[in-house]
């Protein structure tokens, strides 16, 4: 049997479009190197960090305002043995209206404590999709606001 896939959320006082529209601007708030578009089902789009990692991405899934879901078709992570771990994977966003703004909750469906990244990975996805994008979604429409 399995553990649980790797889950974080979060929760931010904007809407759920504009929390849709700010994970799907996936440059703004994903470090690294982005090679594709990112913006309707079927665009692929590879993401690089130095020689550590490289995924190759599939949008799968967008919702407006409700779910994206990314299918790693490809993966090469350099500190694991096998460097392949995250293939078949899927990187899933369930965004839901609250009382206190928009729930986000992240998925990374395959990414078990059996992998060998899971500790670092979990870290990695904790800082991204728990932070720098929590915090880009704050700051960007805030930006917005006051060019708007």
């Amino acid at each position: 049997m399995t553990s649980p896939s790797f889950r974080t959320s979060f929760t931010v006082d904007r809407s759920p479009d504009e929390v849709f529209a700010a994970i799907n601007d996936v440059r703004g708030w994903w470090g690294g190197t982005i090679d594709g578009p990112t913006a309707a089902v079927g665009d692929v789009f590879t993401y690089r960090y130095e020689d550590a990692h490289r995924s190759v991405q599939r949008i799968t899934e967008l919702v407006p305002g409700k779910r994206v879901v990314w299918h790693v078709d490809d993966a090469h992570l350099s500190f694991t043995k096998d460097t392949g771990e995250w293939a078949g994977t899927d990187i899933i966003f369930d965004i839901e209206p609250t009382a206190a703004g928009t729930l986000v909750r992240f998925t990374h469906d395959g990414l078990v404590p059996e992998f060998e990244c899971f500790t670092d990975c979990s870290a990695g996805w904790t800082y991204y999709a728990g932070g720098a994008l929590r915090h880009y979604i704050a700051s960007r429409m805030s930006a917005a606001a006051n060019n708007g």
